[in-house]
């Protein structure tokens, strides 16, 4: 999946901070989400304007992020 088409980044919207395109829920918010337990029903429940492609994008975001993290020191 290509997830670059699902997430946006704009200064404007939530002070740059990574957002599913089109809609102000931030990256980071859907990551707690699952984090905290809540399942992928439970999320397109609350927020029906999501997709189960979008919270995809989210997890394939935070995994590319983290596949080119590098530490200094």
């Amino acid at each position: 999946m290509d997830y670059y088409a699902q997430i946006s980044i704009n200064p404007e919207v939530h002070f740059g901070r990574p957002c599913i395109a089109g809609t102000r829920i931030s990256v980071a918010d859907v990551l707690g989400w699952l984090g905290s337990g809540q399942t992928i029903p439970e999320i397109l429940e609350d927020f029906p304007e999501l997709t189960p492609t979008q919270i995809q994008a989210c997890l394939l975001y935070a995994a590319d992020r983290e596949r080119h993290l590098r530490i200094v020191g």
